[in-house]
């Protein structure tokens, strides 16, 4: 994630983002969606994150918080300048929304607010105008470590410190190439993020359904059909997620973390799809339908690789290929 790297000078120093800055006003709004059925074991069913199973977060706060600062500036007795993030901006967002009261930061790096929990989305407005400062909340995690115990790929190495390149949410949405092979199939059914730290999280037991019902799930992001998953074209793509943070992982990267996730079924119910994807137009597929058929292993997975080995082009399917044909 080298973005991140991007504008650490500003990040440093908000007066660089806007002259004379004198507050930043932070925002939090709740994203919890209803309570879903759970999935059974050994289904065809992949799991979202439920920030992205609604519509996208940034258009929702960030026209809320253009109302906010409109607000601000009718009510000031000056020209007031500001200007409004919402996750895109080179602000410390968390940092700030710590300091500004809205919680503290978890174990699993989250922001845990008492009342609401941690299924939060933060926003913010740099003002030139002197406002009266929150105090600091303190961290109320006390001994609890269920969020580290939780996390399947072991992506939280000690409290408060997250290893990115193990937690599944970058491995499902920002890593745009191959996932590693060590972390297939703790990845289990997870094709768009992951919520495992929060789930378990005693501050999430009593947290309140969101207000905002453009957050709750759209019926095909529920528990999305993973074969069905596999069968969508570019068009199917993007009508579905018009509007969603699912679009950022792209066609490509959602149904190759579907391919892995029916590969972890292990049921050989999934070989039909994933031999259908071995044809994929994007290479990043066929490599992980290969890898998937590789898992669930058997006749027909063998045979469809041996096939697929012979039409095959692209050096990075090929080799991927040959290493299911040596696990099957």
């Amino acid at each position: 994630m080298s973005y991140l790297e991007r504008h650490i000078n500003h990040k440093q120093n908000p007066d660089k983002v806007l002259p004379n800055i004198q507050s930043l006003v932070v925002v939090a709004m709740n994203y919890r969606c209803p309570d879903s059925e759970p999935i059974p074991d050994g289904s065809h069913r992949g799991k979202i994150a439920q920030y992205a199973r609604g519509d996208d977060y940034h258009r929702l706060m960030k026209d809320k918080l253009q109302e906010l600062l409109q607000f601000i500036q009718e009510k000031a007795d000056r020209p007031v300048q500001g200007k409004v993030y919402v996750d895109t901006g080179p602000v410390l967002e968390r940092e700030f929304a710590v300091r500004a009261g809205l919680g503290w930061f978890g174990k699993h790096t989250n922001l845990i607010n008492k009342n609401i929990g941690s299924w939060l989305l933060i926003g913010e407005i740099l003002l030139d105008l002197e406002l009266i400062k929150d105090k600091t909340t303190t961290d109320h995690c006390g001994t609890c470590t269920k969020c580290i115990e939780a996390c399947p790929t072991d992506a939280i190495p000690e409290p408060y410190v997250v290893d990115s390149r193990r937690c599944i949410s970058y491995l499902t949405i920002e890593l745009k190439g191959e996932i590693p092979l060590k972390y297939r199939e703790t990845i289990g059914n997870h094709v768009f993020g992951c919520d495992d730290c929060q789930d378990v999280c005693p501050w999430n037991r009593k947290a309140h359904i969101s207000q905002h019902p453009e957050f709750y799930s759209r019926p095909w992001n529920e528990m999305p059909d993973l074969i069905s998953m596999l069968r969508w074209s570019s068009k199917d793509f993007q009508t579905r997620f018009k509007n969603s943070p699912i679009k950022r992982t792209k066609r490509k990267g959602l149904l190759r973390n579907a391919a892995v996730a029916l590969g972890n079924t292990k049921d050989p119910a999934a070989i039909a799809p994933l031999v259908i994807s071995l044809s994929d137009e994007e290479p990043l597929v066929r490599s992980h339908a290969a890898w998937a058929l590789g898992n669930i292993g058997g006749d027909k997975a063998l045979s469809a690789l041996l096939m697929a080995k012979n039409t095959e082009k692209n050096p990075d399917v090929i080799r991927e290929i040959e290493m299911a044909l040596t696990s099957t």
